[in-house]
């Protein structure tokens, strides 16, 4: 690996980021990364001596197996050592470190009315009285809790309160559908499910009391263990008809009331509130249990579980090419080191930052950049609620000029949205406070890097591009914001502990420039340790292609500079006359056209080449879909990437068909370029109706 020099224009870290940054330099963050492969027990073990150990550990940092052909595939991390991660993130910050009072989370509402301040302190106590809540309702160490919550301080401290007994944590998007709560219900075999009345997204009022119901119907039809304790919260909001919070235990129910200090506005609502709640949610008095009637006598004290360094922490479900979905297993220790370092390097944390992740903590990004990294750096985050043009375009730009946000991480699907807006909304706010973007959940095309960095940036922010997996539990290709020059789409180089190939069809390694399957030799502390319950299904799906590395699924290009550029999913590859072809590549030669606000592309059964592109084109607002515009796209195509990647059918989309996180279902778009109308599953989808107007406007003849 050399300092990068050519390869198209590099953006290199501002003067002002280096003066007092972690690592300030890329010479520096080569050093470090050399000691974190060639020395990687010491290395680890100066990020652990950072943390509160209840008993040290008896074994090495890293211990593993990653070759099927020499036996069982493992990962251990400090083996012997017992600690408390809710410990590490609170308590040692609150006693130790004296950050009773300072903020810990800024949280917004669906509704720019409703936000409050949660110090640390604050936080503590609700953790911990929920805790005493779940216990009392006989959960304990090892159980699986369910957790079906909107983005509200509520999730923040179920899911701590989990961690601090040793329970188990599945968390659940508070979008799916009740057949898929059903299915990782069942599937963690929960005793537990804790959820809401309902939200608003945006002025879209979601039912998660109804679904949840319907999911327990579900879950007594598919199993015999069926959620017996049913706990609830009450959401507050400033329309009468909102819906309150509700959360359910496998075998009781709970009430949970917010914590003091309150909007005084709110308090006015209240008793027309809990009116409009009875009267709208449905309630089954065997089961479901108000969060605030058993919150409000709770202690404030709760020892912590002192637990194994690889005990589990947290299930979390992922897509699996089967369709079924796979529970990602994550445990105590290793990542409770490597999600505290990614955020601290990645963001260059520092004490009087204020950073804000978009995402849901239904995801792995919010476990891992809202909850778990920034809390064990003692780190003040905005907890947002809404969607980012509710209840007008620029709520985004909005919430960082009130809390003068620092570090802002969020989505290539959001930032594409607000760039259809223009620069007019951003004009409105002083975005001055900013000083490192991030972007995370898929490849960012380069015109989307671009915006990002010279109308939110104002030119003066860089990009961390960073790529990493529910599977991975922390980044790692990424670039440092004081140390890498970057290219626009590129996730740079690998994190400390992260030691990446690329391997050919035939598992050979690749030097210097190449593309094929992304691979990783070794594995570093947040790695996952298995599929729940199915460790057969994890050894096949990330270690049997190819034995002795971790297959991420993923293609990957690596430029003469060593830059790496995430490809897509393997899935997602083409192989056109012989020749391996990115879909991301495609997409974001498209998207360099003035008429084009978003593209997929899919691959479609040809007769001669084998698979051809199938292209669906999202055109912004005026734009008109015709010939002329076809030849032209076909002929940009052409010129960004060569003749073979001429695309053979170009259709209009009006919409694109979206998970609720906003991520393309490229299945589905392969379905319709195929005239496939098996689709299966749809429950995920933002607007089903989008499939049938793709259908009604596939291509049946080439472009």
């Amino acid at each position: 690996m050399v300092v990068p020099e050519s390869q198209g224009k590099l953006y290199y870290p501002p003067d002002d980021l280096k003066s007092d940054a972690h690592v300030p330099d890329f010479n520096s963050y080569l050093a470090l990364y050399r000691k974190s492969l060639e020395n990687p027990e010491a290395f680890w073990k100066e990020i652990a001596n950072e943390f509160f150990w209840k008993k040290p550990a008896t074994g090495p940092m890293l211990k593993y197996n990653f070759d099927v052909t020499k036996g069982s595939i493992y990962v251990k991390c400090m083996e012997g050592a017992k600690t408390n991660i809710c410990y590490n993130v609170l308590d040692r910050l609150v006693r130790e470190r004296n950050l009773g009072e300072k903020v810990a989370y800024y949280w917004e509402g669906n509704s720019p009315d409703h936000h409050m301040a949660i110090t640390y302190h604050q936080l503590l106590s609700q953790v911990c009285r929920c805790a005493n809540v779940l216990k009392q309702m006989g959960v304990k160490k090892g159980d699986r809790v369910s957790i079906y919550l909107p983005m509200i301080p509520e999730l923040v401290y179920t899911m701590l309160a989990c961690a601090r007994i040793g329970a188990v944590h599945s968390i659940v998007f508070a979008g799916f559908s009740s057949e898929s709560l059903c299915e990782r219900i069942v599937d963690a075999q929960s005793g537990v499910l804790v959820t809401a009345d309902g939200v608003y997204r945006g002025e879209k009022l979601i039912d998660l009391k109804q679904i949840a119901d319907k999911a327990l119907e579900k879950c007594r039809e598919k199993s015999s263990s069926s959620v017996t304790k049913c706990l609830v919260v009450k959401h507050h909001a400033a329309e009468c008809n909102k819906l309150q919070v509700v959360v359910f235990f496998l075998t009781t129910t709970l009430c949970l009331k917010r914590m003091p200090g309150e909007v005084d506005l709110l308090i006015t609502y209240m008793a027309v509130y809990v009116f409009c709640l009875a009267s709208q949610t449905s309630w089954n008095s065997g089961c479901d249990v108000w969060w605030d009637d058993v919150m409000r006598d709770s202690s404030e004290e709760c020892e912590p579980e002192w637990l194994d360094a690889e005990d589990p922490l947290f299930i979390l479900y992922t897509s699996g090419s089967t369709g079924k979905p796979k529970g990602v297993l994550h445990t105590v220790a290793g990542y409770l080191l490597y999600t505290s370092l990614t955020f601290k390097y990645v963001f260059d944390h520092h004490h009087d930052d204020v950073y804000w992740c978009t995402a849901d903590i239904g995801w792995i990004t919010g476990h891992s950049y809202i909850t778990y990294g920034p809390l064990a750096n003692g780190a003040t985050s905005v907890l947002f609620e809404g969607i980012p043009v509710h209840p007008h375009v620029g709520r985004f730009w909005e919430i960082i000029e009130k809390y003068k946000v620092t570090k802002f991480y969020t989505a290539p699907t959001a930032i594409r949205l607000l760039m259809k807006y223009g620069r007019e909304p951003l004009q409105k706010y002083d975005l001055s406070s900013l000083r490192i973007l991030g972007t995370v959940g898929e490849p960012i095309n380069p015109e989307a890097w671009q915006w990002y960095h010279e109308a939110v940036g104002q030119g003066r922010c860089p990009v961390v591009d960073t790529f990493w997996q529910t599977e991975t539990g922390g980044h790692v290709l990424t670039p440092l914001p004081a140390a890498t020059p970057l290219k626009p789409g590129s996730a740079t180089f690998p994190f400390f502990g992260v030691d990446p190939t690329i391997l050919n069809e035939h598992g050979e390694e690749l030097e210097g420039e190449g593309e094929g399957y992304l691979v990783f030799r070794r594995p570093w502390p947040g790695i996952m340790r298995t599929v729940y319950e199915n460790h057969e299904r994890f050894e096949n799906t990330y270690f049997k292609k190819f034995p002795g590395f971790y297959v991420t699924g993923d293609g990957c290009r690596r430029d003469k500079d060593g830059y790496y550029w995430i490809t897509g999913r393997i899935d997602d590859m083409l192989n056109v006359s012989g020749h391996l072809m990115s879909t991301a590549e495609v997409e974001a030669a498209l998207t360099e056209h003035p008429a084009v606000s978003e593209a997929a592309v899919v691959s479609r059964p040809h007769k001669v080449k084998g698979e051809c592109l199938y292209c669906f084109v999202t055109l912004k607002a005026s734009r008109e879909f015709n010939h002329k515009l076809v030849e032209e796209l076909r002929r940009l195509v052409r010129e960004r990437i060569g003749p073979i990647a001429t695309p053979d059918f170009i259709q209009n989309a009006p919409a694109l068909p979206k998970t609720r996180s906003g991520k393309i279902m490229r299945r589905i778009l392969r379905q319709i370029a195929r005239n496939d109308k098996d689709l299966g599953d749809l429950s995920t989808l933002a607007d089903p109706k989008v499939v049938e107007e793709l259908f009604s406007q596939r291509c049946e003849a080439p472009a």
